[in-house]
């Protein structure tokens, strides 16, 4: 890497046009600049041709010149970004699927009031969440179990609960009539399914014991089945709520309900971007008013 020192000399010398100029403006002795020169024509071959009143940029020391301004506009930028105001630049957020469908409409929305702002999201479980932010791949995130790694800071930024949605008209009240429905499952189907009907219906044989109806690993979808009839299924309340055919489905009255906390988290190491914690304020607005 060449020493910036030295740039910032060839640079103010091939605007001044002498020597004795680029001292000048520099605070420092002909001789400085000199060495700062050598040094870089050793790196990078013959930068300036010396005739008695003027100097001229070889083709090499043109390339130099226009280096130096691409690394003085990379300058400004970094300035720019970690002096920013909030309403500028990237913020990365990654989240499990169902509170990835509540909130990612609410950025569209964020987005253009605050044209400067670009959303990055991606859905992922909490493992792929975990990894993604201790990689710095993304700002912040959402897990439903707290991490212990004390690389991450964690917050709770909501509540969740597991709701058993079934189709609208239906009836389930009792074991059988799960039996009788059949189950829609997805890649956490089960696990959720067995502990909220664990208190809804205890000593139960177990959701395993229930006839699959079908399966999606499509947040998105997971309710598509339902809708139609083909069987419940246990999904997050978010998922729920994003669902566009509401009619189409119910859910039953939970009077235990399961319900997970998630948790924000980030690098411990530094402080969040401006533009971070605005988004980070704004969803907690949204899912509060949710």
């Amino acid at each position: 890497m060449l020493n910036p020192q030295w740039l910032r000399s060839f640079a103010t010398l091939a605007r001044a046009g002498s020597f004795t100029g680029t001292a000048d403006a520099l605070g420092l002795t002909q001789a400085a600049v000199s060495q700062h020169i050598r040094h870089l024509e050793d790196a990078l071959g013959p930068l300036l041709i010396r005739r008695p009143r003027a100097l001229e940029l070889t083709p090499a020391g043109k390339a130099l010149l226009e280096y130096c301004g691409d690394m003085e506009l990379a300058n400004e930028r970094l300035r720019a970004r970690l002096t920013e105001d909030g309403e500028t630049g990237v913020v990365g957020l990654i989240t499990p699927g169902s509170i990835g469908l509540f909130l990612y409409p609410r950025l569209l929305d964020l987005q253009a009031k605050m044209p400067g702002l670009i959303i990055r999201h991606r859905f992922a479980p909490d493992a792929e969440v975990l990894e993604g932010v201790l990689q710095n791949r993304f700002d912040v995130g959402l897990v439903s179990l707290k991490p212990d790694d004390p690389r991450l800071t964690a917050s709770p930024f909501s509540e969740e609960a597991l709701e058993l949605v079934y189709p609208a008209g239906e009836k389930v009240r009792t074991w059988e009539d799960l039996e009788r429905l059949g189950f829609v499952d997805h890649p956490d189907g089960k696990a959720m399914a067995m502990r909220l009907l664990s208190r809804h219906f205890p000593g139960n044989p177990g959701v395993q014991t229930l006839p699959c109806r079908g399966f999606s690993n499509q947040v998105s979808l997971m309710l598509e089945p339902v809708a139609r009839g083909f069987g419940f299924t246990v999904i997050p309340r978010y998922a729920r709520q994003a669902f566009a055919q509401k009619a189409a489905i119910k859910v039953m009255n939970c009077e235990m309900p399961v319900i997970d906390t998630l948790w924000l988290i980030h690098r411990s190491e530094w402080q969040l971007p401006p533009r971070v914690t605005r988004v980070v304020d704004y969803l907690r607005r949204q899912v509060k008013g949710g």
